[in-house]
Order: C-alpha cells, then structure tokens, then sequence
C-alpha cells in the first residue's frame, strides 16, 4: 500500500477525530468522514455517514457542551446522510434543491427533509465562522456541492476527491462523468488547506487533488488512445455477431482491459487501489468519451 494512502489508526473508540483547523473538526471510522463546525452560537454538523451514526454525537460531545445548531446535506446518498435522524429535529437543514427533491421521492425517515434550499450559493453564517454553499451543477451526484470554511481555509467536496487513493468504482458511480472531471479544477478554484473528501483515510490538501487530475488525464488519454488501437477483429472473433450485447461488451471491456494493463504500474506504487479500481474506471471513461466526449472509435461516422 502506498504510504500516501494510509490515515491516522482508529483507537478503541471506532472513530478518530482532528481539528484540522481553528473550530473545525474532521470525523472518519477509516473509511468514511465528516466534518464539524464549532462556532459561537453552537455546532454546524455535516453529513452524517450511518458508519459513523451515533459516535458522531459522541465525538462532538467530547470537545464541546454547544448544541448541534444547523445541519447541512452535501447530496442525498443514504452512505453520507444516512444518519440525518440522530441531529435534532427542529434545527435547521440546509440542501440543494435537488437534494431536498431526491429525499422527498425516497421517503426515509433515516434523512429528514431539508428546511432550508437554495439553487446556486448559500451562505450560513454561525458567529465567528462561515460556511460557503455553492452548486456547479452535477459531478458525482445531481445535487452535490461544494461546502467551503473561507477563514478556516477548509473545503469539503464529498465523492470526488478521494486523498492517496484513485476514484470509487466507475469513477465514484458518477452521474456526470465530465461533471466529475471538472469538479477538480472547481475545487481549486478555492483557497483551501484541508479538504473533506467523504472517503478514505485521512483529510486531503490541495496537492492530493492535483494528484488526482493527473490520474485522471492519465486515464482519458490511455483510454482514449485504447478506444482505436484495440483489435476489433480479433476480439469480435469468438463473439455470436447477432448478440449485440456480446459485441459491445467484448469490445468495452477490451478497451479497459488495454488501458488499465498500460496504467496501473504507472500508478499503482502512487495512489491506494490502483490495482482494484482503475480496470472499472477506464470501463467509465471508456463510455464517456464515446457518448459524452466524442470520441466514437470504430463506431463513429460511417463512411
């Protein structure tokens, strides 16, 4: 494993808790994370992975007696939000409108709905702290924001960034594939020192999300150069041609396969699961750059 992947060890009470900055403090059971605000007038909880559930009341316990005063959803996945239910019921909850429509579709009573939407920016101010909500449209989910401490220089960016390790599966199962790409130069568009990625280990900083781009540029031009270097004949081969599925699929997976053989000894000494994950990834890219990017390989234009 790499040395960049690994995070702090969890102690006996199943959770590791840092201030990462003045006020502002990172929750993690090793594979999931959170973060809170203690401000003057209380504490700004946001997200509540069901990993975490009630030890999130306890971690706050620990380093405060303020009440739990605003709540804040990044998206409406139940892995991040799960939770909602162990904050009080009658303080405020603040959503993109998206996510409030999601949640109001689902019905769980494990996420109560929002009380508070907004379409673009929102800005919750909580005594001698700030949060900064803002949305730039789809990335990993429809309704995922950017959550930013500007005095505290932190940023949290849930499901994108992953520090040490590459992307989730299929490229964190994005709902935007170009959303997702972009949402990395979106995040340094913020002066930022700690970020709040969701997952894995430990908090990140802005050179693990440069990081990150790299590998995904990385990703795109393997993968790309794959979509037409394949031998289509020859993979098709041994494949029934009136199941189309077959031919597809023969040929998407020959695509990743390419790729991955050519990038994972480039990364796998340099970020956490390249070895599992990256064959997955460039299956995404892969379909992305067909139906997204363009770029149509030996489908596109018939002569």
């Amino acid at each position: 494993m790499p040395q960049v992947a690994l995070g702090p060890e969890i102690p006996e009470t199943g959770y590791v808790l840092d201030e990462i900055a003045d006020g502002v403090f990172w929750l993690s059971e090793g594979m999931y994370q959170m973060m809170f605000v203690v401000t003057d007038e209380g504490v700004i909880a946001v997200d509540a992975p069901p990993t975490l559930g009630h030890n999130i009341l306890r971690a706050i316990r620990s380093v405060t007696s303020r009440s739990i005063t605003q709540v804040v959803y990044s998206h409406h996945h139940s892995d991040h939000i799960g939770a909602m239910s162990v904050y009080p019921e009658d303080v405020p909850r603040y959503a993109h409108r998206i996510t409030a429509e999601r949640l109001t579709r689902l019905r769980d009573p494990h996420r109560p709905l929002p009380t508070h939407v907004f379409d673009d920016s929102l800005t919750i101010d909580a005594g001698d702290h700030s949060l900064r909500l803002d949305y730039k449209g789809p990335n990993h989910a429809e309704g995922n924001i950017f959550i930013h401490a500007p005095t505290q220089g932190v940023l949290m960016l849930v499901d994108v960034i992953f520090p040490g390790w590459v992307p989730f599966s299929n490229l964190a199962i994005s709902a935007s594939i170009p959303g997702f790409v972009d949402a990395h130069e979106q995040a340094l568009e913020y002066p930022f020192d700690k970020l709040v990625g969701g997952h894995v280990t430990r908090p990140g900083t802005p050179d693990d999300v440069r990081t990150q781009i790299e590998y995904l540029k990385d990703l795109r031009s393997t993968t790309e150069a794959a979509l037409s270097s394949v031998d289509v004949p020859k993979i098709l081969a041994p494949v029934d041609a009136t199941n189309v599925w077959a031919v597809f699929k023969a040929y998407l997976d020959a695509v990743a396969a390419r790729a991955a053989d050519e990038l994972v000894p480039r990364w796998n000494e340099r970020l956490g699961g390249a070895d599992l994950f990256t064959l997955p990834n460039a299956w995404a890219m892969a379909e992305a750059l067909r139906l997204e990017y363009g770029s149509l390989g030996p489908f596109g234009i018939a002569p």
